[in-house]
């Protein structure tokens, strides 16, 4: 699980901060009937909430023992250190292959078949 949260991280060059709920038995009401059981120590939900930076690193692992608070520094400079390998608006793009096209004309939203469109 901590591997695809670390790439979206990659992927999106940002930080991921993944919030789940730890939750037991215990805080449930009275007449929920979990699956697991009615052991007020039984765990329902094991939590795991986390945080990766942007370049996948693990700022603050998974934890599946109880609840707490995950606190990690963040350095918002990685987000911009991430772009120098991997830029999704093309620093490196290959204009001798790619171009991009666009039509200023004004299109007709809607075509019907058999008939022309109208502008």
């Amino acid at each position: 699980m901590t591997f695809r949260r670390a790439s979206i991280a990659l992927e999106g060059r940002c930080f991921v901060i993944s919030a789940c709920q730890y939750l037991t038995r215990a805080d449930c009401p009275s007449d929920y009937r979990a699956i697991q059981g009615d052991d007020p120590a039984t765990v329902l939900i094991r939590g795991g909430s986390c945080i990766v930076g942007p370049l996948g690193n693990i700022l603050a692992a998974p934890n599946f023992d109880g609840e707490l608070i995950q606190v990690a520094e963040l350095d918002r400079g990685d987000i911009a250190r991430g772009k120098y390998d991997f830029d999704v608006v093309g620093h490196y793009s290959r204009p001798d292959v790619f171009r991009l096209h666009v039509n200023e004309q004004a299109q007709s939203a809607v075509s019907l078949s058999g008939r022309e469109p109208h502008v």
